[in-house]
């Protein structure tokens, strides 16, 4: 939701990954390997036509199969292969990637306190460094959340994101691997086509998301670790470049801004049903209504006419025994129906 965009399909196949893709293959690969654990041994034209592929692309992926030692030629007809036991073919490739990735975490630890070292040597300017250029900025966005270990936190506004929301694979990822995201939006982005929707299913993952009228300016802090701002706020230069915010007094100042908003802002998902009313789109239509949003505004963002929003706030009066939408405002939170 830090780009207000959840692809639920995209984390269905994630989930569904062959296990193959940790090893450094990819779909095609683990596909047909598969198709061949199936077979006691197949042809190149077989699995062309089991797969939907051409031949020619069936004899590259066959090939590199067999030069990783997962597959072998059949001794007796060598235009087939065979599977060779996955126990025994991918236990070296798995060896050799927990020592890599071993290796790799070392290298981590050495080089984090090397930076350990520099920066407590910061002079207080060094406490904030420049990035330079779209391309740079979205690449710290994407990077700061694939960090995370325990929590995001993250201001929306309506006008510009750090990242485009389709782009944002770094936010879904973190979110599948348990790190917590609190967000800030502004009002004028629940206008935005399918939120409530993105909403929901970002709850779901354990998201949670206020609304404030207005926010001050971009944001997104990483742990207690780092945080990301625009180097301008307004006018044309605002997505040209970014502040990078490492510990300091200037980083407990944003984090404090952070829940200083968050404490004032209204909670938008609410995992309490509606009594008395028709579904769920009765909750968020009172909630968005309660927001501030107009008929048309909230229609447009539940998928339903005008029409249908003023029938269903006459039904929600008539429910809760008032004649004003302000009575009815004030009967829902006493009701917790929002």
């Amino acid at each position: 939701m830090a780009s207000i965009r959840h692809d639920g399909g995209r984390r269905d196949q994630e989930r569904k990954a062959p296990v193959l893709d940790a090893i450094g293959l990819d779909d095609e690969h683990t596909g047909l390997y598969r198709l061949i654990l199936q077979a006691p041994s197949a042809s190149v034209d077989e699995l062309a036509a089991s797969a939907a592929k051409s031949t020619a692309e069936v004899r590259a992926i066959v090939a590199e199969l067999e030069r990783l030692g997962l597959l072998a030629r059949q001794a007796s007809a060598p235009d087939r292969v065979v599977a060779s036991p996955p126990s025994l073919a991918l236990q070296p490739m798995l060896l050799d990637r927990e020592r890599r990735l071993t290796q790799a975490h070392e290298a981590l630890v050495q080089l984090s306190e090397i930076y350990r070292r520099g920066a407590a040597q910061r002079d207080a300017p060094d406490v904030v460094d420049v990035v330079l250029g779209a391309g740079a900025v979205r690449q710290r966005f994407a990077q700061l959340q694939a960090s995370a270990t325990r929590e995001v936190r993250v201001f929306v506004l309506s006008d510009i994101a750090f990242l485009d929301a389709d782009e944002n694979e770094a936010e879904d990822a973190a979110l599948e691997r348990g790190v917590a995201y609190r967000v800030i939006v502004e009002k004028a982005v629940l206008e935005r086509p399918g939120f409530i929707d993105s909403a929901r299913e970002a709850a779901a993952y354990g998201e949670e998301i206020r609304v404030l009228p207005t926010l001050p300016t971009r944001l997104i802090i990483a742990d207690d670790d780092v945080a990301m701002l625009p180097m301008h706020s307004h006018g044309e230069e605002r997505s040209s470049g970014a502040l990078l915010v490492h510990p300091s007094g200037l980083l407990d100042l944003m984090i404090a801004t952070f829940e200083g908003h968050w404490r004032t802002a209204t909670e938008f998902i609410t995992a309490g049903d509606l009594p008395g009313a028709h579904d769920a789109v009765d909750r968020d239509l009172l909630k968005l209504l309660l927001l501030g949003l107009t008929d048309a505004a909230a229609g447009g963002q539940l998928g339903i006419s005008v029409r249908t929003v003023q029938r269903r706030v006459a039904e929600l009066m008539e429910t809760a025994g008032v004649t004003t939408r302000l009575q009815l405002g004030a009967e829902a939170v006493r009701r917790s129906w929002v």
